[in-house]
């Protein structure tokens, strides 16, 4: 393999993959290749797909690279794949912004913000993988840390969590008096919501299926 092209090799083995491949996997699947050359087989093919005759587009998400179906092309892909948008209440949403901003962070912090008891929302956030257990921080009770996931990118489409928006960019400014618990909580809400557009579904990869994000609604 002294003389071959890189570029359908990426594409075959990026299209395959169920979930997104990060590039050090494809250094140790490639010791043909060095970084730089599968970083240029990778920028050949996000140019050829940014083309508006392909349906599919590779992004970079939670730390890899993966194949996704544009969204525009959504209402068709569904119309194939029946798949149910992942239902999240406007509870689950809270507490999902609240984490994804202020992680590590324990349930008495998230109920402080909330005004309101946590615990079934925690459980369902763990039960659909976007939450996961950190461990235990040291004070009386030993209370569990949460942090997000891989999933929770994914399911986003954000790469990492610095692709979230700055509370600064969202929060109006203040014209007396402290933020209450209640304001934070708008304001990490509406900005969690507004990084999260609905992700189309992954394209079909023989009988299976390929890798790429569940679309996400409002329960």
């Amino acid at each position: 393999m002294d003389d071959f092209d890189i570029k359908p090799i990426l594409e075959g083995l990026l299209f395959v993959s169920e979930s997104p491949v990060r590039l050090e996997t494809l250094i140790e699947i490639l010791p043909e290749l060095n970084k730089e050359a599968i970083l240029e087989g990778i920028d050949r093919i996000k140019t050829e797909y940014e083309d508006s005759s392909k349906g599919l587009e590779l992004v970079e998400i939670a730390g890899g690279y993966q194949f996704r179906t544009k969204p525009k092309w959504a209402e068709w892909i569904n119309r194939l794949k029946r798949a149910k948008a992942v239902k999240l209440s406007q509870s689950a949403m809270e507490a999902l912004a609240i984490i994804a901003y202020r992680q590590p962070i324990i349930r008495p912090a998230i109920e402080e913000i909330r005004g309101v008891d946590s615990g079934w929302v925690l459980r369902t956030l763990l039960e659909k993988g976007l939450i996961k257990i950190m461990g235990r921080k040291e004070l009386p009770g030993r209370p569990i840390i949460y942090g997000t996931t891989k999933a929770f990118l994914e399911l986003f489409g954000l790469n990492t969590l610095s692709d979230l928006p700055t509370l600064k960019e969202i929060q109006p400014p203040q014209t007396t008096g402290e933020t209450s618990g209640q304001e934070v909580l708008r304001v990490e809400t509406e900005a969690t919501t507004q990084k999260m557009p609905i992700q189309s579904p992954p394209p079909p990869t023989g009988e299976g299926q390929g890798g790429g994000g569940p679309s996400t609604g409002s329960g």
